[in-house]
């Protein structure tokens, strides 16, 4: 008989508040589907950590002592960009919000959000998913309205996965690297491109990449 039980899901934790940390792994441990496999409290050992043990998901402060989650987010992806970051902040500040997506983030929920969604939420984002509190969502959509591209599509804005992908467009990289990047299908990353040219109304990646610079999705 062969086993299908699927390996948990590896996270580690990076919190620089001792007790809510030891607390929300407490939680999460209780989870047969993750397995805790390691935590910080600052930058720099949150990078030492994950480039170590190469984890599946990081639960993100924003604040921590040595800087910022965006900080360490760029930092870990540079290394490990297949490694699915969330933050899990009290900040419901929008600059925040907007620097920790551009970073790379791929959800950013609020501390006081209950355990039994914080647990659905790792698992769907370990299945590809992005996650933003519900608050959270409403101020990112606001700002692509304020942020699109005025001609012909004038009200289309972007999924955060179409995000994802005008990112790696700016950045330089192919489809086929592109898919590699995100764990997608290259024709997945296809039809992501021709939708997000078709939304903001460009003509090609120059004019997507020119556009996410113009925009401050990448630096």
């Amino acid at each position: 008989m062969s086993n299908n039980k699927r390996s948990p899901i590896r996270l580690v934790v990076v919190d620089d508040h001792i007790l809510f940390r030891e607390g929300l792994v407490a939680i999460i441990r209780s989870e047969p589907d993750i397995e805790v496999i390691g935590q910080a409290g600052t930058v720099q050992d949150a990078v030492e950590l994950v480039n170590s043990l190469n984890p599946d998901i990081v639960l993100m402060d924003f604040s921590l002592p040595d800087g910022t989650g965006v900080d360490a987010t760029r930092s870990i992806l540079k290394q490990n960009p297949e490694c699915k970051i969330v933050f899990l902040t009290m900040s419901e500040e929008d600059d925040d919000l907007f620097a920790a997506i551009r970073g790379g983030a791929r959800g950013y929920l609020l501390k006081n959000m209950h355990p039994t969604k914080l647990v659905a939420t790792i698992k769907s984002v370990y299945q590809g998913e992005s996650a933003l509190s519900r608050s959270m969502t409403t101020r990112l959509m606001d700002e692509l309205a304020r942020t699109k591209a005025p001609e012909r599509k004038g009200d289309a804005t972007l999924t955060l996965r179409e995000l994802d992908v005008l990112r790696e467009i700016a950045s330089g990289y192919s489809n086929s690297e592109i898919a590699d990047r995100l764990v997608v299908a290259e024709n997945t990353v296809k039809y992501h491109v021709h939708s997000i040219l078709g939304k903001l109304g460009l003509s090609d990646r120059k004019e997507a990449a020119e556009y996410a610079r113009r925009h401050g999705l990448v630096k």
